[in-house]
Parts: C-alpha cells; structure tokens; sequence
C-alpha cells in the first residue's frame, strides 16, 4: 500500500513521489502546463498510477508544494479526485521545524523550504542545498535549524536555450560535458562554456555561503545537490558531499509528517 503521495508543482515539471513508509518506491515525471484542466491533470496522473498498476483509491494521504499559482489547484484537485483524500499544501501556517530568516517570508518558495527541511533532516546542519532546476537555486540553513535564505541563478536549460534564441549561428546542444574546457569545434565550445561554466558558478557561489555560514572548513558544512541535473553537475565537481535528486519530495514527507 502506497501511505503517501507527494507532488512538486516546479516551472518546468509535476514531479510526483509515492512512498511506502520511509521509503520512495516510484516517481513519475509530467511538464508543467498552466493551459491543461483539472481533468487532463486527474487523466495524466491517473494514467502514471495505472501505468505502475497503483490504485489512487488505496493511498494513504497525500502532500504537495507549488511555485506555479495558475497550476497549484489544478493539480491539487485532480490527486484529490483520484485519491478521495484532501492533499496538504504546504504553505503559510504548515509546520515545517525550521524558521524563516528572510526579509518577505512570503516570498520563499514552498519548494525551497521543502528542501531545506529535508536537508536538515536527513544531513544535519549548517547545509547548503543547490537545486537545480528551471532556476539554479542556492539556499543556506544554519545548524540550528534557521533558514538563512539563498540566491537564485537562470537554470542550465534556461542559460542554453537563452544562447540559442539570442544568436544567430550558434547551435542547440546536448547538455553534456566535453572532454576538455577548451572547445576544439563550436559544439565543444558551447557545452564548455554551458556546463563548465554552471561549474564555475556552483563552486563560487558554494564558498561564498560557507563563509557567511561562518564554516572554516568545508568539513564544517554539508553541500547537497538536487534537482533534474544534479548528477549532471554532480559529475563535472567535487563541491558535493551528497547528492539526492529526491529531496523535495522526500522533505514532503517530512512536512506532512510533522503535521498530523
């Protein structure tokens, strides 16, 4: 029996996550669509379910966050509809075991304090969690649990596809690291500059948060990546202690189960 069921409303994709107990048994994978209905959401989420010969009607409860208003309800509708149960959403007022140290706590994404839960959770404190999705998102939570907040960044996807439509010869590519980051042919070129780059920007923007979260090593402060191309950046440094391209939906679990 699957006891939760755990949705990621994010830019570019509905990431759903079905747990047995503690632990992630499946997840599925549908682009974000603000023009789809709540019956073409129940239809495509249906149809996954079916697909890994799961019954919606034997879930046990289930737990979203969003960062797309015009998609939230929508999404939340239609797994309410297959699962006869009422989603928690998080937001203002949801438990979560963190504090908000932010200017407009409004302001944070539910996603990114998802992630910082989980990240606290699962790997202690002071964390640094980098998430890369539709953005690169960089949040930073203390030892004691406060969320410090973070910095965004145009996400890998966006930076490449950005290059394409700004230029008039240059080229889509693949989004995979070339041999060496001196381009021997445009296509190298592009992929160095893209993914070398990303690099670049990871490993800066990762010393500058240890510093201000007053780690002298980086022993001090555990790095997470998370997100679609993680284990893509993952790959090109050494900057990660861990990588769990899982997180927001395992935090989502954490969050519900803070507040039965």
């Amino acid at each position: 029996m699957i006891t939760l069921l755990t949705a990621d409303v994010g830019n570019s994709n509905v990431t759903i996550g079905a747990f047995k107990g503690e632990r992630l048994a499946a997840t599925w994978r549908l682009s974000t669509d603000w023009r789809r209905t709540t019956d073409e959401y129940t239809w495509l989420i249906g149809g996954l379910l079916s697909a890994a010969n799961l019954d919606p009607s034997s879930i046990g409860a289930v737990a979203m966050c969003s960062v797309v208003p015009p998609v939230t309800e929508m999404v939340r509708a239609a797994l309410d509809k297959l699962t006869g149960k009422r989603s928690l959403l998080v937001g203002p007022g949801t438990r979560t075991g963190i504090r908000i140290d932010y200017d407009r706590v409004q302001d944070v994404g539910t996603d990114r304090v998802v992630d910082a839960v989980a990240a606290r959770t699962k790997y202690g404190g002071p964390v640094i969690v980098v998430d890369f999705g539709t953005a690169t998102v960089f949040d930073a939570v203390t030892a004691d649990g406060v969320y410090r907040g973070g910095a965004l960044a145009p996400g890998l996807a966006m930076s490449a596809e950005a290059l394409y439509e700004s230029t008039s010869q240059l080229r889509r590519v693949d989004l995979s690291p070339p041999e060496t980051a001196i381009g021997r042919n445009t296509t190298a070129a592009i992929q160095s500059g893209l993914i070398y780059g990303h690099v670049g920007l990871v490993e800066g923007m990762v010393t500058r948060f240890r510093a201000e979260l007053n780690c002298r090593t980086p022993e001090e402060c555990t790095v997470v990546a998370t997100g679609g191309l993680a284990a893509l950046i993952s790959g090109c440094t050494s900057v990660f202690d861990r990588v769990n391209e899982n997180l927001t939906l395992e935090g989502l679990r954490f969050v519900y189960e803070m507040n039965q």
